[in-house]
């Protein structure tokens, strides 16, 4: 059975409601799928995971949140190559760069992206759900 990690901060819930579907799609697919809090992250997790989907709102000027997400990530940064890895993350402003520059920087670091990024404007609909349940099968 594989093993992933659906690692995420949410401040708003948006961001949480895109992991909780891309768990149940991981899990439909015969997964067994963990929600995990950035913060709770550590990079000596990560040999306990098969495959990964990372997901952060853009924050401020479109960045990765800085208090919690960032620092886990860059914990972890070295760690990514040759990972099969999904991102995803919701934004209120902007036209989701922090996603583009996102994928870029993991795409340099060596992992392997599974899909396009998910990405919601706001909250979630349902379209954009099932995007993140997709995802979650993709990731197996």
């Amino acid at each position: 059975m594989s093993k992933i990690a659906i690692v995420f901060w949410s401040g708003t819930g948006n961001t949480a409601q895109m992991a909780q579907a891309i768990s149940e799609g991981a899990s439909v697919a015969g997964a067994e799928a963990t929600l995990i809090n950035a913060s709770r992250f550590k990079a000596e997790d990560m040999d306990s995971f098969d495959s990964f989907a990372f997901g952060c709102p853009a924050m401020g000027a479109e960045v990765l949140e800085e208090s919690e997400f960032q620092p886990m990530f860059d914990s972890i940064e070295s760690k990514l190559s040759g990972r099969r890895i999904a991102l995803f993350g919701s934004y209120g402003w902007g036209d989701g760069e922090w996603m583009r520059q996102w994928e870029e920087q993991v795409r340099a670091d060596g992992a392997i992206l599974v899909a396009d990024p998910v990405i919601a404007h706001e909250a979630p609909d349902e379209n954009v759900l099932y995007e993140c349940r997709s995802l979650g099968r993709t990731l197996i």
